[in-house]
C-alpha cells in the first residue's frame, strides 16, 4: 500500500517546497520522490544547507531526494517532518488543500476555453463557409413574403440557383386552389424569382385589387393583359398593365402528394 504526500525543490527548502513532490511510503517503509504540483504549509523557510546539516545528510543527498534520485528511509522522513514542523503523514493535506483545488479548476476552465470551444467553432465555421459557397438556403415565403416557411437547399452554379440570380429565388406556398386546373394545389411549392415584368403566358404572384394572387397572365396588347385563373372552371379578367404589380414568376412546381 502506498501513503501519498508532497514535498518540492529549490534553492531554499521549506515545508511549502517540500510539499511541492510526491513521496511514496512503501511496505518497507521507504519512498521515493516524483513530480506532482500541491502547495501547502509553510512554516520556517530553510536552506538546503541548513536542513542537510539539521537531518545530519549531504547537501546533495537533499537534491536527490527531491529529484527521486535517491531512496529515503522512514526515520529520516519522521526527522524532517519535526524539523519543519509538517507531518507528512497526513494525507489530507494533500487532498483539502484549498488553494489547489481552485488552481486545478482554473486550469481545467482554461482548458477548455482555449482549446475545446474554439476549435468546435473553427469548425463549424469552416464547415459552414464551405457549403455556403455551393449550397443556397433558398426561402419558402406565403404570398406576403413576410412569413418564412422555412428553407430548401438548391446548389449554386456560377452563382446562380436554376440559372436565376441567386439573391433572387424564392419558394412560394399556395394558399388555396384557385389554380387548380393548372395542376396547382394548396400547399405545393413553386420555385420562383422575382421579377416586375410580366411576360405572354407566364404565370405570377400578382398584387391587383388590393389582394395578392397567383394568376397566368396574357398581354392583350395595348397596355391590358388578361388574368386568368382556374379552379375547376376558367375565370378571366381584363385589366389594365398599370393596374397589377408583378412580383414574382413561378417557374417550377413542387407538389405535395
Amino acid at each position: 500500500m502506498y501513503t501519498k504526500f508532497s514535498h518540492g525543490y529549490g534553492g531554499v527548502l521549506n515545508s511549502y517546497d517540500f510539499l511541492k513532490q510526491n513521496v511514496y511510503y512503501t511496505q518497507k517503509g521507504e519512498c521515493t520522490s516524483s513530480e506532482i504540483q500541491s502547495p501547502h504549509l509553510i512554516k520556517n523557510g530553510l536552506s538546503q544547507k541548513a536542513l542537510a546539516k539539521k537531518l545530519g545528510v549531504a547537501e546533495k543527498f537533499i537534491n536527490e531526494v527531491e529529484l527521486g534520485r535517491r531512496i529515503a528511509q522512514e526515520s529520516f522522513i519522521d526527522k524532517a517532518s519535526k524539523i519543519l514542523k509538517t507531518d507528512f503523514n497526513d494525507v489530507s493535506m494533500v487532498v483539502t488543500d484549498e488553494a489547489l483545488l481552485e488552481e486545478r479548476k482554473a486550469m481545467s476552465k482554461l482548458k477548455t476555453s482555449f482549446s475545446e470551444k474554439p476549435n468546435n467553432t473553427k469548425q463549424e465555421e469552416v464547415w459552414t463557409n464551405a457549403f455556403s459557397s455551393v449550397l443556397k438556403n433558398v426561402p419558402i415565403f406565403d404570398y406576403t413574403l413576410k412569413n418564412s416557411k422555412g428553407y430548401k437547399e438548391l446548389p449554386i452554379h456560377s452563382n446562380k440557383v436554376e440559372g436565376f440570380n441567386q439573391d433572387k429565388v424564392l419558394y412560394l406556398e399556395i394558399q388555396d386552389d384557385e389554380m387548380s386546373g393548372f395542376r396547382m394545389l394548396k400547399g405545393d411549392l413553386a420555385f420562383s424569382s422575382l421579377v416586375k415584368e410580366p411576360s405572354n403566358n407566364g404565370i405570377f404572384l400578382v398584387d391587383y385589387k388590393g389582394k395578392r394572387a397567383i394568376r397566368q397572365i396574357k398581354l392583350l396588347g395595348n397596355s391590358k393583359v388578361l388574368l386568368v385563373s382556374n379552379g375547376g372552371s376558367l375565370l378571366t379578367e381584363t385589366m389594365n398593365l398599370n393596374e397589377i404589380s408583378v412580383v414574382a414568376k413561378l417557374e417550377r412546381l413542387e407538389i405535395k402528394l
